[in-house]
C-alpha cells in the first residue's frame, strides 16, 4: 500500500500498439488512479505470446500523444516494453501496478497462451508487479470502450489495496455492449480454436496460407469466464505463471525410471565420452 499522500505509480502497456484506442481509454482510467508511464509497440504485435527480441536492437522513443502522460513506443513486443520499462524507467524500483490492454477482442480461456496483451500483464507479475490484462469482445477499431472504465477503475483499486497471491495476475474480459450485469471470478473454460488454413495462390503461382478457424468450447461448466462472457458478466481469471501440472507428479513418480541407473547410466553418460582427463563435453 501507499502512502495516503503519495500516489501509486502505474506502467501501462498493450499488444495492439501505442496508438491503439483501448490503451487511450485504459490510460484515462489510470490517470484517476496514480501517476502513469506508457511503454507500449510501436505497431501491432497481437499473438505474439510470450516473445522477446533478441536477435536485434530494440529501439525506445519517448512520444507525446496525450497531455501529461509519460509515453515510450518501442520497437519490440510486449514483453520487451515492460521489461524496457523496469530496467531503463524506473530503473528497478518497481511501479505499484501493470496493466495491459484494454486489448481489441477477447483473451479468455485458451486465447491467453497466445496473447500479447496477457503476456506483457504475466511478465510484469514476474518482475513481481501486481499486474492485470483487460480485454474486451470488439475487434474494432471503432470499438467503446466507456462501459468497461467503471470495471476497471474498481478491479485496479481492489488489486492497489489488497496485492494479490504471490506469482499470479488477473486476466479480465468484458463482453461487448453496456448491459453488464456484474462481475464473476471465474476458471479459465476447456476451449480451444479448431483452426484451419485457407490455401491460396499469389500472381506468381506460388500458395500461400491464411489461418482460420472455429473457437470451440467443451466446457459446459457454469464457473469459467466463457459462460461468464456469454452471460454478459466480466469475468476475472487469477492466472499464474507457473506451469508445472503438480496432479502429475505423483503418477510420473510411479514409471520406472530406473532402465538406466547403475552402470549403464555410467557408461551411457548421456552420450558423451570420457577422455583421459575425464568426461569429454565436446
Amino acid at each position: 500500500m501507499k502512502k495516503a499522500d503519495s500516489k501509486p505509480s502505474i506502467l501501462v502497456v498493450n499488444d495492439d500498439g501505442i496508438t491503439a484506442p483501448g490503451i487511450k481509454n485504459l490510460i484515462e482510467v489510470m490517470q484517476t488512479l496514480g501517476n502513469v508511464v506508457v511503454v507500449a509497440p510501436d505497431g501491432p504485435q497481437s499473438g505474439m505470446g510470450h516473445a522477446i527480441t533478441i536477435g536485434k536492437p530494440l529501439r525506445f522513443d519517448k512520444v507525446e500523444l496525450y497531455a501529461g502522460v509519460e509515453m515510450y513506443k518501442c520497437s519490440g513486443t510486449p514483453v520487451d516494453c515492460v521489461k524496457l520499462a523496469v530496467n531503463k524507467i524506473f530503473k528497478g524500483k518497481k511501479p505499484d501496478l501493470c496493466v495491459s490492454g484494454i486489448n481489441h477482442g477477447l483473451n479468455n480461456s485458451i486465447n491467453v497462451i497466445y496473447s500479447g496483451t496477457m503476456s506483457a500483464a504475466v511478465e510484469g507479475a514476474i518482475e513481481g508487479i501486481p499486474s492485470i490484462g483487460f480485454s474486451l469482445d470488439d475487434f474494432s477499431q471503432e470499438a467503446d470502450f466507456s462501459h468497461c472504465k467503471k470495471f476497471i477503475k474498481l478491479i485496479s483499486e481492489q488489486v492497489l489495496a489488497h496485492g494479490l497471491p504471490q506469482a499470479t495476475l488477473l486476466n479480465v474480459n468484458f463482453p461487448k455492449g453496456a448491459d453488464i450485469k456484474g462481475i464473476k471470478i471465474c476458471r479459465q473454460a476447456n476451449a480451444k480454436w479448431a483452426e484451419e488454413f485457407d490455401q491460396r495462390t499469389d500472381p506468381h503461382g506460388r500458395p500461400y496460407y491464411w489461418l482460420t478457424g472455429v473457437f470451440q468450447n467443451n466446457d459446459k461448466g457454469q464457473d469459467t469466464d466463457v459462460w461468464a462472457l456469454d452471460h454478459g458478466f466480466v469475468s476475472v481469471v487469477p492466472v499464474q505463471f507457473d506451469l508445472t501440472a503438480h496432479h502429475a507428479i505423483t503418477q510420473l513418480n510411479t514409471w520406472d525410471f530406473g532402465a538406466l541407473g547403475g552402470a549403464d547410466a555410467e557408461s551411457v553418460n548421456l552420450g558423451k565420452t570420457a577422455g583421459p582427463d575425464g568426461p569429454s563435453l565436446g
